[in-house]
């Protein structure tokens, strides 16, 4: 019995039959009978939960010869023709090989067309988004505005790339994973129906490895079916599919409370020799842990909410003592917060074997009530930030008290110069802070102040003839004044050759020509006059 036989024989073919997704088949089914079609619909979700199949019942019901009905007959021509895939007027298009702007230009011509049999045309897109862009874009008025007669349905299980516009144009419904209990009831009647015996705990393990989606767990289910036993066990489940059995989390939770490193270490090598699926053994870990978290809060009065038999989980419940609260909860969140960088290492064996092992050691790291308890161990109070200039502050004192000291000194200096060079009487701020230095093309006005001067002799002032001086014209300014007042003639030097003879012979270049007109030269001499101030 091969998983295709499971997944082809056992579709639903009525709305009915369909497992899970009550709220979506309450719609279509009322859609159908009350032949309210909309122009276009989309069907996302993850895989293996009804997508395509929802979208098969929904032609039939739509194009049924009872129609409009709630539930197709399943017996009509159309009906019988829609599930062979043989119905002219239901067309179920690939996606993922139909991505070009071409395939839904030839859409839009058939679209065009009245439906030949049925009652409707119906346009089944799946994987619709591997769709173009360009394809997308001319599928837009189609979609808004189809003719009539005529529906689409797409589905997808990624929403996200679609345009806006696209889902704006359409009826959007997402569905969702089948909780276990209803897979697990999916997967028994299947069981029934091949008339093969099996264990409870087989088929909860199929449908957790199946993780919400039917079509996940029909194929794991037939590829067990296809050992050819008479029962269906854990054990050949756990075998064939590669997955850790529950004697194997007995003892590594034996290897974690003994804090066994070899114990750990070896359980982890027989995992690795058997081929385990370490994403799975992981998963199941991270449930081991919650369960016992939950049986240390609440006891049996969690049984009904564990996602696994009675039986096992009074033997779990065994293991609650024998762990501290703490150290359940803290592996529950290594363990779950390590699935992602375990299967994403470059070693998965050795990072699985490094969280085992932090799983095993937790006891010995420092508790958080211990921390609490004990002040010697509370982490000490963050240290000030020191101040960018702590011994700046006594220094910013240090000169108001000199200020105090040096008012006589300057009186006393200021009349020892009093006969060499008149200089006012200085401010304690001037004494502070000496004159900044003179410019090297203005020198400072004065005579030098001869080596047996006291410093200050170089702090004094510039005469008033300096203040009195007028200030400088621009040399532009100047010459324009010059020329205007008639003290400089605008006169055309003479030329050395006549205006024909390009010869160069003792001719004036226009520099030298220029350098010696009476106007250049005023001006630089009046500059030259502005630039170098008179002597004292």
């Amino acid at each position: 019995m091969s998983q295709s036989h499971l997944t082809v024989k056992y579709r639903p073919q009525r709305f009915s039959e369909v497992a899970g997704q009550e709220t979506i088949r309450a719609v279509l089914s009322r859609a159908a009978a009350t032949d309210k079609i909309a122009p276009a619909y989309m069907f996302s979700g993850t895989r293996g939960v009804g997508k395509t199949t929802m979208a098969r019942i929904f032609a039939k019901a739509v194009n049924c010869e009872r129609a409009p009905v709630a539930e197709p007959c399943c017996e009509c021509a159309h009906c019988r023709q829609i599930m062979r895939g043989a119905c002219v007027d239901v067309a179920e298009i690939d996606a993922a090989s139909h991505t070009g702007v071409d395939n839904i230009r030839s859409l839009r011509e058939d679209v065009g067309y009245a439906p030949l049999e049925c009652r409707y045309k119906v346009f089944i897109i799946d994987e619709a988004h591997m769709l173009s862009k360009s394809a997308f874009n001319a599928l837009l008025k189609t979609l808004e505005e189809p003719p009539g007669r005529v529906t689409f349905i797409l589905a997808t299980t990624e929403p996200h790339k679609f345009p806006a516009t696209i889902i704006s144009r359409c009826q959007h419904y997402t569905f969702q994973r089948l909780p276990q209990k209803e897979l697990e009831a999916h997967l028994s009647k299947i069981l029934e129906r091949e008339k093969v015996s099996f264990e409870p705990s087989a088929v909860g393990l199929l449908a957790r490895r199946g993780a919400g989606s039917v079509r996940d767990a029909m194929s794991l289910m037939g590829q067990v079916l296809a050992l050819g036993r008479e029962h269906l066990t854990s054990k050949d489940v756990r075998q064939i599919l590669g997955l850790a059995g529950q004697e194997v989390f007995f003892r590594l939770m034996g290897a974690v409370h003994e804090q066994d490193c070899l114990g750990v270490s070896g359980i982890l090598r027989e995992i690795l020799d058997q081929g385990l699926d370490l994403g799975f053994f992981l998963s199941e870990l991270t449930s081991c842990f919650r369960n016992l978290f939950l049986l240390a809060q609440a006891g049996e009065e969690a049984f009904g909410i564990l996602d696994v038999p009675e039986e096992e989980a009074g033997e779990w419940l065994a293991w609650v003592p024998k762990f501290s609260l703490p150290h359940i909860h803290a592996c529950w969140q290594l363990t779950l917060e390590g699935q992602r960088r375990v299967l994403t290492s470059l070693e998965p064996a050795l990072a699985l074997e490094l969280l085992l092992l932090n799983l095993a050691y937790l006891p010995r790291l420092l508790s958080l009530e211990d921390l609490s308890a004990a002040p010697e161990l509370k982490a000490p109070p963050a240290p000030r930030p020191k101040a960018p200039k702590v011994p700046a502050k006594p220094e910013a004192k240090a000169p108001a008290k000199a200020e105090a000291k040096p008012k006589e000194k300057p009186e006393a200096k200021a009349k020892d110069i009093e006969p060499t060079a008149q200089a006012p009487e200085k401010t304690p701020e001037k004494i502070e802070a000496p004159a900044p230095a003179p410019k090297p093309d203005i020198p400072a006005p004065g005579p030098d102040p001869a080596p047996d001067q006291p410093e200050e002799a170089f702090l004094r002032e510039p005469p008033e003839e300096y203040y009195s001086r007028e200030a400088p014209v621009p040399p532009r300014e100047h010459a324009k004044r010059s020329v205007e007042s008639g003290a400089v003639k605008n006169k055309k030097p003479p030329r050395d050759k006549a205006p024909g003879d390009k010869s160069s012979g003792d001719r004036k270049s226009p520099k030298d020509k220029a350098n010696g007109h009476p106007v250049v030269k005023a001006v630089i001499k009046e500059f030259d006059a502005w630039l170098i101030p008179p002597k004292p």
